[in-house]
């Protein structure tokens, strides 16, 4: 018999919600972004190719983060009328 899933009541932003939904839509949206913009960049090497995609893959998942974050605070603040 499996265990039963836990589960958390967060007050304020569930930060675990903001880190999955981020994972999840940073592969969503940056992989298709690191291809896009790696056929207008010259990238001879392996090596050139690696960095390229961890900065542009950096850069995408700082800014989804970011979002997702405000995303959920916006959502639970309008959430709970008693919030400071």
């Amino acid at each position: 018999m499996p265990q039963p899933v836990e589960r958390t009541d967060p007050e304020g932003v569930d930060f675990g919600w903001v880190m999955q939904v981020t994972f999840v839509a940073t592969i969503v949206v940056g992989a298709p972004l690191v291809a896009a913009l790696s056929t207008t960049t010259a990238l001879p090497t392996w090596s050139a190719r690696a960095v390229f995609a961890a900065r542009v893959g950096a850069l995408v998942w700082f800014v989804t983060a970011l979002f997702t974050y405000a995303y959920a605070r916006r959502t639970t603040d309008s959430a709970d009328p008693d919030a400071d």
